[in-house]
């Protein structure tokens, strides 16, 4: 496997250039096209992504360690299938929507700003996690531990708080009927 370190690589469409396999260390990528790219079995370590589309990447055992993504098209990226040991990343002005975070720790987690339509969080740990400006629209909260989360500033969610934990989670007064959605009620004002 290739070990490329503190490597700048703009404006690249790896969808006709190629994309080396590898480990890459403290490395920066501007505007450049991954989506649909192979990028199983990579390591990125203290890695930035900024305005990039990673959209339907091929993640499989994929190491995401100290991972910063801003400004990115991440649509349908599949979070479940990379590799467990150190998983951190940071989102800010991202598009997530459809991602699948399925079963994954994320604890302390800061999602910015960030769109995550029907991302799908079951079984999740974000304790801690911080979801800031965050729309949550038909996102998926299913035993998912949401204890001493930020969800105060988060919307369009629908979480079940007896299907999940949120112990000292935090969530403003207007975003209460997203915690009351399964009973059905009017709630006015």
């Amino acid at each position: 496997m290739k070990y490329f370190e503190e490597q700048l690589c703009c404006n690249q469409d790896y969808r006709v250039t190629h994309f080396h396999q590898g480990e890459y260390d403290t490395c920066t990528f501007k505007n450049c096209q991954l989506n649909g790219i192979d990028l199983s079995g990579c390591k990125f370590l203290n890695c930035t992504f900024v305005n990039c589309d990673l959209s339907n990447a091929k993640v499989e055992d994929c190491a995401w360690n100290e991972v910063s993504f801003s400004g990115c098209k991440m649509l349908g990226l599949r979070f479940d299938v990379c590799h467990d040991f150190g998983l951190s990343v940071a989102f800010e002005e991202c598009v997530l929507n459809h991602a699948v975070f399925y079963k994954k720790s994320l604890r302390e987690t800061v999602f910015k700003k960030t769109s995550l339509k029907e991302a799908d969080f079951s079984e999740c740990d974000l304790t801690g996690s911080v979801f800031d400006e965050c729309d949550l629209s038909a996102a998926v909260f299913s035993q998912t531990n949401l204890e001493k989360a930020g969800l105060s500033t988060a919307w369009n969610y629908s979480i079940n708080p007896e299907q999940n934990r949120i112990k000292k989670a935090k969530f403003s007064l207007s975003g209460l009927p997203g915690l009351l959605d399964k009973y059905d009620l009017e709630i006015e004002g």
